[in-house]
């Protein structure tokens, strides 16, 4: 069977990260082009070592290209939308980072084209192909904790983005919690029914002045009556803190952080074992290389994408309804009309 010939829109560090897992570990996929029109010395460095060989500035000269199926988008967020758009229009089957964009409306537009298109679309919201992730779901399907009724996600970056990363990111809830709220929405099955966020700037004043807040929880009812809980915060000095927990009728179930090894030292200062891993492409690499094979593997088999446009778009309402109650002070009911 002849390969699935990838585009890649964007040659940033996510852009890498896809076209190192593609080329190394999808063996049904190849990346065929790479486009951006500011190609950095670094990205040219790792185009040329996974021997890519195709490279433009301009992204539309390789939807013109018959041979080449899926547009994976990893261009800043404000391009997301259009460039989607484009794509199905000429054909091709899109994997999407988030967010689709920030405003519903444009969003809602882009499914609607995709959908008249018939192409598929993927949104690249890896932590449900996590395997902690993965069984904390399974034991809520199989009811291995009885009835759901609790879900916790705590998510704490080892340090924040550089300061003008976060002014073009649409917040910490957009930017950051919007992976947590699209976990929460995967773990209890269900839409968020009503929000109510508290957020401060405890980190580092110079993100207060951009507008945004670096420390933030916030609690959820769910359309089927679980309660949900998620606390942020852009600096954990230990490393970065991923845990989750679902309680039930039956029990509960957590998952821990990953970390480089589980011994432990004992002696006489105390007992001692490794930190999280620090880097989020450390802990989450394997999620990354999934989330990418679905959705190729979609492409080959003729199935249905698991992580939809739908699931973009109510993830960016719930991150504005949690905003709207960061400024008002009151629970905010989502709306998804």
């Amino acid at each position: 069977m002849k390969k699935i010939q990838v585009e890649i829109i964007g040659a940033g560090r996510i852009a890498y990260v896809h076209a190192l897992n593609i080329t190394r570990s999808i063996p049904f996929a190849d990346v065929k082009g790479i486009a951006d029109p500011y190609l950095t010395d670094q990205a040219k460095k790792w185009i040329a070592e996974l021997e890519i060989p195709v490279v433009s500035e301009n992204y539309r000269g390789l939807l013109a290209d018959d041979d080449i199926k899926a547009v994976a988008i990893c261009s800043p967020t404000d391009t997301h939308a259009q460039i989607t758009r484009e794509a199905v229009q000429a054909g091709k089957d899109v994997f999407c980072e988030k967010p689709i964009d920030l405003d519903p409306e444009q969003i809602r537009k882009t499914l609607d084209i995709v959908e008249a298109s018939g192409q598929k679309m993927q949104v690249g919201f890896n932590r449900r192909f996590d395997h902690n992730s993965a069984a904390l779901r399974q034991a809520v399907e199989t009811k291995r904790i009885g009835e759901l009724h609790m879900v916790r996600i705590t998510s704490r970056d080892p340090s924040p983005p550089p300061i003008n990363s976060i002014k073009s990111s649409g917040g910490l809830f957009m930017d950051m919690t919007i992976h947590d709220f699209d976990m929460v929405r995967f773990l209890c099955g269900s839409e968020v029914e009503e929000i109510f966020a508290y957020g401060t700037v405890l980190v580092d004043p110079a993100i207060g002045e951009a507008d945004d807040i670096d420390t933030a929880v916030i609690s959820m009812k769910m359309a089927n009556g679980v309660l949900a809980y998620i606390e942020n915060s852009r600096e954990a000095v230990y490393g970065y803190d991923q845990r989750a927990e679902v309680f039930g009728s039956r029990g509960a179930m957590k998952s821990r952080n990953d970390v480089p090894h589980t011994a432990v030292f004992s002696g006489k200062e105390g007992v001692v074992g490794e930190k999280p891993l620090h880097f989020f492409l450390e802990r989450y690499n394997e999620s990354y290389i999934a989330v990418m094979k679905v959705f190729l593997e979609a492409l080959r088999d003729g199935k249905d994408v698991p992580v939809g446009g739908i699931d973009g778009l109510n993830s960016v309402l719930v991150a504005r309804s949690a905003m709207e109650s960061l400024k008002s002070g009151r629970i905010v009911k989502v709306s998804y009309t």
